[in-house]
């Protein structure tokens, strides 16, 4: 049962929010004072708590500061009956997940109340996912950055599935990092200490692929001159992972299903069956259903391949990772080339979060590196250091990055751009800004906090 904490010195409005929760399954607790709710908050953890903005005794959004310091992972709700865009935009950047005006609507909150919790569900798997890796060695397993709640899930589902023998299918376009995701599986399995073994489907001829997987006798073929194990055999006990397992030929698509069926291998040019203890996880980045119609793949291999599937989003689905990740990148490659970088300008930020990213975290890990080679040492990061594709464009070229990008994308980004239009031709007035953008001074200075352009005036 979920835990949470109201904090509202109107006693009345206080009972009744709390009898809606207790009838809804919660376990309810109520402070009247911000003094109140620091002892409860010192004696036990919620999951949730609803602050109103106004206390007797402190400021309600200096007791969302001090709460987000105690426990940093319980999800705020705050309550105000004056409602302002300065005050919704200095409760969130304090921590509030979500801000509400008073009289409150109970359907709503309670909407609210089932996001932040599931939110919440997922910070948690997450936290506990890190914890395991950091347990495991750093070469072995490359940091995660998961700020997005899709990437969020994906580690939920890669938690559940990696304690168990269950077929993995990864799927996702190329550079989304399908193959951490599969190392990752394996080192948080019981199989993370026998061997951990990568095949790319598409990089070895299919002469070869065979020979790799199954290995054969001496004498099979011309140039057999000694026995050589397959894969399978250097993978008993642990993980073998198939990449773009949608470029297998057919021919080693049948034995690869007897393997997955049988639990045997038998290599070219021998009469005996081996047995193999191996847990098979896959990868493409191709739709292998479009292939099963086509007949280029078969269909009793894929239903033997997807028993569990973990899609992996692309970087422009996943954009609050972006500048996580492209600082995680800035700190490896400054090691790296032993530089001492002091970050990245706000115009290079810019130029990343407007990026559509057709390459993924592969694109970008390669774009921060030769950014770090660029930059002098005790610098910043700056738009000079990335390809001149990246940098703003006029006219056509930018129409067709809006008609690339999904729509609420493309949406923030001419938002963003008409925004900065604006304040450039009021001469920083956002009064004036605010006349020729059509909307209220209010609302303007909302969206300068909302597109990071608050500074440019």
């Amino acid at each position: 049962m979920n835990k949470i904490l109201i904090v509202e010195d109107d006693q009345p409005q206080a009972k009744i929010l709390g009898d809606y929760l207790r009838h809804k399954g919660f376990e309810v607790s109520c402070a009247f004072s911000a003094a109140e709710a620091k002892n409860l908050l010192n004696e036990n953890t919620f999951d949730l708590a609803i602050l109103d903005w106004k206390l007797p005794d402190e400021d309600g959004l200096a007791l969302l500061r001090w709460l987000k310091q105690k426990q940093p992972l319980t999800q705020v709700i705050m309550l105000t009956a004056f409602a302002t865009v300065e005050r919704a935009v200095e409760a969130i950047k304090s921590g509030a997940y979500h801000y509400l005006t008073k009289p409150v609507n109970l359907e709503e909150l309670i909407l609210i109340i089932e996001k932040a919790l599931k939110e919440l569900r997922l910070v948690r798997e997450v936290e506990k996912l890190r914890a395991q890796v950091k347990e495991l060695s750093p070469p072995d397993v490359p940091d995660i950055i998961a700020e997005s709640p899709k990437m969020k899930e994906t580690l939920r589902l890669v938690a559940k599935v990696a304690s168990t023998d269950a077929t993995v299918l990864i799927l996702g376009e190329s550079g989304t990092g399908k193959e951490v995701i599969a190392n990752l599986i394996h080192r948080l399995s019981p199989r993370q200490k026998a061997p951990f073994i990568k095949v790319n489907c598409a990089a070895i001829p299919e002469g070869l692929l065979e020979s790799e997987l199954f290995g054969h006798e001496k004498g099979a073929f011309t140039g057999a001159d000694k026995t050589k194990p397959g894969l399978f055999e250097m993978a008993d006990g642990g993980s073998l992972f198939l990449d773009e397992i949608g470029d297998m030929p057919l021919p080693l698509q049948v034995k690869l299903l007897r393997v997955l069926q049988e639990g045997v291998i038998r290599r070219i040019g021998a009469t005996k069956e081996i047995k193999v203890n191996v847990r098979i996880i896959t990868a493409t980045n191709k739709d292998l259903e479009a292939l099963v119609e086509e007949g280029r793949f078969r269909e009793d291999l894929f239903w033997r391949i997807n028993v569990f599937t973990i899609r992996l989003p692309p970087l422009r689905e996943r954009r609050e990772d972006i500048l996580p990740l492209a600082q995680y990148f800035l700190e490896k490659f400054s090691r790296k080339h032993q530089k001492k970088l002091k970050g990245f300008s706000r115009e290079a930020l810019d130029i990343l979060l407007s990026h559509h990213f057709p390459g993924n975290v592969r694109e970008l890990e390669n774009l921060i590196e030769r950014a770090v080679i660029l930059a002098e040492d005790d610098e910043m990061v700056t738009p000079e250091g990335f390809p001149f594709s990246m940098k703003p464009q006029t006219g056509q070229k930018k129409a067709d990055l809006f008609y690339s990008l999904p729509l609420p994308e493309a949406v923030a980004l001419l938002e963003k751009d008409r925004i900065r239009q604006a304040m450039e031709e009021a001469q920083g007035v956002k009064t004036r800004a605010a006349e020729l953008l059509g909307i209220s001074e209010r609302v303007l200075r909302y969206k300068l906090a909302k597109y990071g352009l608050s500074n440019e005036d």
